[in-house]
């Protein structure tokens, strides 16, 4: 299935071109994310365009050499140039360095993290812990209960509010999917 869910990620034009720059953003331990992922199999399955909806791309990267804010913002503007031209909104984030401003932002403590994959492994939703890069998928709840449009809250952020926020979200755009709460 990890062939199989590359290729429908690919066919959103805007994650085929960040991938195929991929070596020139040069960040270490990087991963695309989440929503232009996931997003992009639920529209194809919905018979949308495979980027509608999308608001965003987010790039998870590790650097514990650099926890500062202006090293995260150079490697922004590294993202801004390199993909300008796509018309959107890449995020660029260090995940060795989401503790310092995760309890300001979002009201709850968050434990340093250990690898951009430990980033990966505690989005609100189970299913929607997925990334890529080049020829790699990195799923660590696997892929199945995302194809089957499964919503399940992730014990390693069990903030049940934030999470029925995005359930709201997800099935405004997708009713087709359901919540689980095993």
């Amino acid at each position: 299935m990890p062939n199989t869910f590359l290729s429908e990620i690919s066919i959103n034009p805007t994650n085929a071109a960040i991938l195929a720059r991929w070596q020139a953003l040069a960040l270490p331990h990087a991963w695309l994310v989440a929503g232009c992922l996931f997003q992009t199999v639920w529209n194809l399955r919905s018979g949308k365009a495979p980027d509608a909806d999308i608001k965003d791309y987010d790039i998870f990267y590790f650097d514990p050499d650099d926890l500062s804010e202006r090293g995260e913002q150079q490697a922004q503007a590294r993202a801004d140039a390199l993909y300008k031209d796509l018309g959107v909104h890449v995020e660029v984030a260090n995940q060795a360095r989401v503790h310092l401003w995760y309890p300001g932002h979002f009201g709850r403590p968050c434990p340093a993290l250990v690898s951009a994959e430990d980033g990966i492994r505690r989005f609100l939703v189970l299913e929607t812990c997925v990334a890529v890069r080049p020829h790699e998928v990195h799923a660590p709840n696997g892929l199945d209960g995302m194809y089957q449009g499964r919503l399940t809250p992730n014990p390693l952020t069990p903030f049940p509010e934030l999470f029925a926020r995005k359930v709201v979200s997800y099935q405004s755009r997708w009713p087709w999917l359901s919540v689980s709460r095993t």
